[in-house]
């Protein structure tokens, strides 16, 4: 699905690596994103996944890590990816209320794969990252169900929408409307081409600290006093094979994307970081006592830390350009900054 604007379809070039194909997570093979919208009523929320591969998850788990920049969260399932440093299940996004919903529906997903968990073999550890829609969404209406879950993992694509839609959809970032954003850097390694790629759910800063391509952004009025309380989650993969403490070395460098567009990384604000390989794979049924994994040479790890900057920039930008001016609940809005940018001509 094309995406209505992005930074680069009005000309903003963010950083220096070129960006994949789609510019966006799914340049990483086989990785793809569905959603579900909830919008009625007072509802405006729903459900995003990242599938890292088409394949049984649990049984072909990925190599991931997990930083955590600001812990005012309640994700669910990082303790276990740090510690194993793999992710068996596909990852979700939702609101904060909505976290055990979603957690319940990835076991459920899992079991019916594999009806051996916590039977024959070992339990599920479900992946499941929030952020609080509760100014634009009645969030104690719990809104999103198991079902939504299901969908967004049967219908999810390479190609997919940003903006406000899935988890995105009461989303809010610098006072403006955010939701889900994605790109994406190639980078060449022994004469290849790589990916990283990721994805976004903003719902964080202030105003009058928004910079797009190190620029400030406003419209001349100081914004609001309140202080910082939203919170970033941010998806990276990549095909690059990376061991566990490599990815979490890249992981750590999604704060870099933050801070370049405009972020303090506040005290209220919860912003994780969840980053995966797919060339890394661990067979859950292996037989064999020792495996060969590969690895980046450490010397070359920083053209993975300049791909994460760019890419957690340029995702966050394409996340509130490509969301709509979204009114909910108690009358509550958050403008589209496409469109106060298009009513200013251009801010830049």
């Amino acid at each position: 699905m094309p995406r209505p604007i992005t930074a680069r379809s009005l000309g903003m070039d963010i950083g220096t690596l070129p960006p994949g194909p789609l510019n966006a997570i799914s340049d990483i093979d086989g990785v793809t994103v569905g959603h579900v919208t909830r919008e009625t009523g007072d509802a405006r929320t729903g459900v995003t996944v990242i599938l890292p591969h088409p394949g049984n998850v649990f049984r072909d788990k990925v190599l991931a890590a997990s930083h955590v920049i600001n812990g005012f969260g309640k994700s669910v399932g990082l303790m276990q990816i740090d510690e194993l440093g793999q992710i068996e299940t596909p990852i979700a996004l939702t609101n904060t209320l909505s976290v055990g919903t979603c957690a319940t529906a990835l076991i459920k997903h899992a079991i019916r794969a594999n009806p051996d968990i916590g039977r024959r073999t070992s339990t599920v550890n479900p992946v499941v990252c929030e952020c609080n829609d509760g100014y634009l969404n009645d969030i104690q209406g719990f809104h999103v169900a198991e079902s939504d879950v299901e969908e967004a993992i049967r219908t999810a694509q390479a190609d997919f929408t940003e903006g406000d839609v899935g988890a995105g959809k009461g989303m809010s970032a610098f006072e403006l409307k955010g939701g889900i954003g994605a790109a994406s850097r190639r980078i060449a390694l022994d004469g290849e081409t790589y990916h990283l790629g990721a994805l976004v759910l903003s719902n964080f800063g202030r105003r009058q600290q928004l910079r797009i391509a190190g620029r400030p952004v406003g419209d001349g009025r100081a914004g609001s006093a309140a202080s910082e309380s939203g919170s970033v989650i941010i998806v990276l993969a990549t095909d690059v094979p990376l061991e566990h403490r490599q990815l979490r070395r890249v992981a750590r460098r999604g704060g870099v994307g933050l801070c370049r567009v405009g972020s303090y990384l506040g005290h209220g604000s919860g912003d994780v970081v969840v980053a995966f390989t797919t060339a890394n794979r661990i067979n859950h049924d292996e037989s064999r006592d020792l495996l060969s994994l590969g690895c980046l040479n450490e010397m070359r790890i920083d053209r993975l830390f300049q791909a994460t900057a760019e890419s957690v920039e340029e995702a966050v930008i394409n996340s509130m350009l490509a969301a709509e001016t979204v009114s909910g609940f108690e009358g509550h809005r958050r403008e589209s900054l496409a469109r106060l940018m298009d009513r200013a001509n251009s801010l830049l």
